[in-house]
């Protein structure tokens, strides 16, 4: 499997595991506007754009190193979703009421990952299902998208069989976590303190739900 996404934009199975169900993602509408569908090699440099926007600002005293940040985060997703990783799906939201070539409104990363100490058994670390970088474009939120979004990574999650879901979120974003809380997400452990440099001063919060 030398491309994982043009494998899935030519078949909609994962390769999963024998032993775990095979999943599909097919393109699903949110509202009559906007439709979750998986990611396409296309999709690289607008998804690249959306969450450099998201996480990142273009004012201030580090507006200057913007396009690098997205430089950056464009060559690191050109490496992972090219990468063979049968346990991963990049899903984008797009308004399908604008032109193709530039319809992505919002993006996000689903994947299985080893767990730390917090959820080791007798020594043994155990996967657990991730979800990370979603973002949407400013100007296409409070419209459901994230919501979307994230009913449908759930979705996949318990077709990969795993029955929690687990994100971070900052401390000090209070829309994030407003919107997670409501859809059922708890609290899991705040992280420890010493990476807040690189957070703009803020801890971590790991979430889960359990589906």
């Amino acid at each position: 499997m030398n491309n994982f996404n043009n494998k899935l934009a030519l078949n909609p199975w994962f390769s999963l595991p024998s032993h775990r169900k095979p999943v599909t993602v097919a393109p699903t509408p949110i509202t009559s506007q906007f439709q979750i569908r998986l990611y396409t090699p296309a999709d690289l440099p607008g998804v690249a754009q959306i969450i450099a926007e998201s996480f990142h600002s273009r004012h201030g005293i580090w507006g200057w190193a913007f396009p690098l940040l997205r430089l950056g985060i464009y060559e690191d997703l050109r490496h992972r979703l090219a990468s063979p990783a049968p346990h991963h799906a990049c899903l984008v939201a797009v308004d399908t009421k604008m032109d193709a070539t530039s319809n992505l409104v919002a993006t996000v990363e689903l994947s299985v990952r080893l767990a730390d100490t917090w959820a080791c058994t007798g020594g043994t670390r155990k996967s657990f299902a991730y979800l990370s970088n979603l973002a949407v474009d400013p100007q296409y939120r409070r419209q459901g998208v994230a919501r979307g979004l994230l009913n449908s990574c759930e979705k996949v999650t318990r077709e990969w069989g795993f029955k929690d879901l687990y994100l971070h979120v900052l401390e000090n974003n209070y829309q994030a976590r407003q919107l997670y809380f409501k859809l059922g997400y708890r609290m899991h452990q705040v992280e420890s303190s010493w990476n807040t440099f690189f957070f703009r001063g803020s801890r971590q919060i790991l979430l889960y739900k359990h589906l």
